[in-house]
């Protein structure tokens, strides 16, 4: 692969979803194409939570990786129909995560379960996870469908973890760590691995692809739980404490639990239990008092430059600068 001759060291995000625009284009016409059912609630509900658009973050993943690691630096329809995959089944994820979690905002709009209920969010969710399954037998590679289906068995496993700590004091940071690894990273880490693998790259730069995604799903997702206490919320797109209210405990709260005196410590746990989202401004002092949303910026930024890390030796292009650009991206965001 030839290195490109002005490469981007400092990738923004506008310039590199410029980069991934082609092929972003060639996924959201496939995406649309095959949502559709002649069930005419599936296509709502679709339709719904598709439009709400977000970063496409992940199937951008999937071709930037391909971009980088192919030969000519081109994708083609196979990274194409490989991130419509990925994208049905983060969204297939989302119809779930909200009716679990008893949502009703969602990157500022109504939720589907919200609107259509409980039971059709779960069971257009189920069709979303149906449909990923269709459009990877079709193209029938094994190891494409071994690592869906392992990814989509991780993810499912992360949804229970973090069930069993929903209104749990005790959770503690490797158990908040267990549950990104299932619910965040994985999908992160499958995309770009995909993305090499259908460029025709060998298991070494598949494996880095796949440490890349993995460190990246963590600094993605631990920078988002800061958001949670600390964004706007109308750029957030969802209430600010609403992982308090359901009773998550995600980092900078545990931290604050930790490192509290025990007084303060088991008013946390409590409000934990109880998933208070009144007690907020006890918990934002809490947090500030223990220096918690400094200590998981740092986290985030570990995971980070681990990415970067991860991609050390590899070819230099415009495609690999991007993927460098967003691991910086995910912890330097506002929303």
């Amino acid at each position: 692969m030839a290195d490109h001759p002005s490469p981007l060291p400092h990738a923004t995000l506008p310039r590199i979803q410029a980069l991934a625009a082609g092929d972003m284009a060639a996924v959201d016409a496939l995406i649309r194409t095959r949502l559709a059912s002649d069930v005419v609630l599936i296509n709502q509900v679709a339709e719904h939570i598709v439009s709400a658009g977000g970063k496409r973050l992940r199937p951008m993943l999937v071709v930037l990786a391909g971009q980088a690691t192919a030969e000519t630096g081109r994708t083609g329809a196979d990274h194409h129909q490989l991130a419509a995959i990925i994208e049905f089944i983060h969204t297939s994820t989302l119809l779930h995560d909200d009716v679990v979690d008893e949502s009703d905002l969602r990157r500022g709009r109504s939720t589907a379960n919200a609107i259509w209920g409980n039971a059709a969010s779960v069971l257009v969710g189920d069709f979303l996870y149906s449909r990923s399954f269709q459009l990877m037998v079709e193209l029938d590679r094994m190891e494409v469908m071994r690592v869906l289906a392992d990814t989509t068995n991780r993810i499912a496993e992360g949804e229970v973890l973090q069930l069993l700590h929903v209104r749990n004091p005790d959770t503690d940071e490797a158990a908040y760590l267990r549950v990104i690894e299932r619910k965040t990273a994985v999908l992160f880490a499958a995309g770009t691995q995909l993305g090499a693998l259908a460029s025709g790259a060998d298991a070494a730069v598949q494996q880095v692809l796949y440490d890349y995604g993995m460190a990246l799903g963590y600094a993605f997702q631990i920078a988002d739980d800061v958001l949670d206490y600390t964004a706007d919320a109308a750029d957030l797109g969802k209430n600010l404490g609403d992982d308090l209210a359901e009773g998550k405990a995600t980092l900078p709260l545990i931290h604050a639990i930790a490192h509290s005196d025990e007084a303060v410590r088991q008013r946390l746990r409590r409000i934990v239990q109880a998933g208070d989202s009144a007690a907020m401004p006890e918990v934002l002092a809490a947090i500030h008092a223990t220096g918690g949303l400094e200590y998981s910026r740092r986290r985030a930024m570990d995971y980070a430059a681990a990415a970067e890390a991860a991609l050390a030796g590899m070819p230099g292009s415009e495609a690999m600068d991007a993927l460098r650009g967003l691991a910086r991206y995910a912890v330097e965001r506002s929303h």
